[in-house]
């Protein structure tokens, strides 16, 4: 049933390859570097953090995507990514 099921991926989740949780993530883009999920369906999509500088109109840091066909968008994360714990650091070419 759905409900077995959620509980199986949670526990695969958890017990996934890396140990990579979310707060890892973030530090890892503070540090400039680009993060990304295994889980993520869309292979070379990744996340960075953007810091305003003096040219910005925005005056806050914000977290953005690269999505596959290599456009810039805002993320928001989902119940998915924040309980997620295989995030790795995206190798960039």
């Amino acid at each position: 049933d759905a409900l077995n099921q959620g509980g199986e991926i949670i526990k695969q989740m958890v017990t996934s390859r890396s140990s990579a949780d979310i707060g890892w993530a973030v530090k890892q883009m503070q540090e400039g570097k680009k993060v990304t999920r295994i889980g993520w369906n869309g292979k070379g999509m990744f996340l960075g953090l953007q810091v305003p500088d003096r040219y910005s109109k925005n005056i806050l840091p914000y977290i953005y995507m690269i999505t596959i066909d290599r456009k810039r968008v805002p993320w928001l994360a989902s119940q998915t990514d924040l309980l997620a714990t295989d995030w790795e650091i995206m190798p960039i070419d």
